[in-house]
């Protein structure tokens, strides 16, 4: 019975979910001369034939969060869209383009990375300048002139501070008024007009009359429906979703895809597995109480009419243990947890 062996790696992924999510890694794309891809762990191994410009950016990601960034992934290239074909091939969380990004490439990196998540599976995130993308992967970063000393910065040469800023922040919080500590001043906008902002889908930092913090950790999502709710604008919410996605697509194929027949018993060891991961989530408050793991009925339902199968003479649990030849068919029903972000409070004296 070696099935057990995906519980152990489920529990695995779960175990160390926490500590994955403290420190992401962050992708950045700079147009330089000398072409290739760099690993960085710290701000001593950035390239030293890199111009100024782009070292200073690299160094900005490395402020982090909460938490420092795990790594950065330096792909240096003469093009952001020839940049764009290795991004494809590394492994990272967010993505970043070059200090001096223009519109055309802003547009053509929301589209590439709208791709990886939406068509093949892999999810991750870019933080742009000023570019709306209406979408969950696409931080539409808009703060202008930040004054850091006697610098003041555009929008695209901070992208890099707001990636780093992101990866690291813990999954348990959010980047929601994380203060800026380095940076002195910026724009002044009224409440009112940060909240136009924010339900625009744009991440902005902004003075509280004391300090410069994030606003609201938004993505640029503003179109909500049947498919994405309002969680979906949470960039929080959208990284412990894909993390949950990740790490359930990559132990499925790795240790389960393959490997083991196609009966009612070894879908159910699958599912006790999955419900075992989530559940070990739960209990490190990254996912409400409530949490069910189990065959998607009308997904095997459907399939079955197809292969002109009595479904309407058949229990429930014939259903179920039915052979469905190559398909599973599972479903799980779980909340993501939010940060506390919006507190009301009464005094009554």
């Amino acid at each position: 019975m070696p099935l057990p062996n995906i519980l152990i790696e489920f529990k695995s992924k779960a175990s160390t979910a926490i500590k994955r999510g403290e420190r992401g890694i962050v992708a950045i794309i700079v147009v330089d001369e000398t072409h290739g891809v760099t690993k960085i762990e710290d701000v001593t191994q950035i390239p030293a034939s890199l111009t100024p410009a782009n070292k200073a950016y690299i160094e900005r990601c490395f402020l982090g969060g909460v938490r420092p960034v795990r790594s950065v992934v330096l792909i240096v290239s003469d093009t952001v869209q020839n940049g764009l074909k290795v991004l494809e091939t590394q492994k990272f969380d967010y993505v970043v383009g070059p200090h001096d990004m223009e519109s055309e490439a802003a547009t053509a990196m929301a589209t590439f990375v709208k791709g990886l998540r939406d068509t093949k599976g892999i999810k991750v995130k870019a933080v742009l300048p000023n570019t709306k993308g209406d979408h969950e992967g696409i931080i539409n970063f808009t703060t202008d002139n930040i004054v850091v000393g006697e610098t003041t910065f555009t929008t695209a040469q901070y992208c890099s501070r707001i990636a780093g800023l992101l990866a690291g922040t813990p999954l348990q919080q959010s980047a929601t008024y994380y203060q800026l500590s380095e940076v002195d001043d910026v724009p002044k906008f009224t409440k009112a007009e940060l909240d136009k902002k924010i339900d625009a889908g744009e991440f902005v930092i902004f003075h509280d009359g004391e300090k410069v913090k994030v606003a609201r950790a938004v993505n640029s999502l503003t179109t909500v429906g049947a498919t994405k709710s309002e969680d979906y604008k949470s960039i929080k919410i959208v990284d412990i979703m894909d993390l949950i996605y990740t790490d359930i697509k990559r132990t499925c194929e790795d240790s389960y895809i393959g490997k083991f027949a196609n009966n009612y018993d070894n879908k159910c060891n699958l599912i006790v597995s999955i419900q075992a991961y989530l559940e070990s989530l739960r209990n490190d408050e990254l996912l409400d109480q409530d949490i069910y793991t189990g065959i998607d009925m009308a997904s095997q339902t459907n399939y079955l009419k197809g292969k002109d199968e009595p479904v309407d003479d058949m229990t429930e649990q014939e259903i179920k243990e039915a052979n469905t030849q190559t398909f599973v068919f599972l479903e799980s029903r779980f909340k993501i947890l939010n940060a506390i972000e919006d507190i009301q409070i009464n005094f009554f004296i």
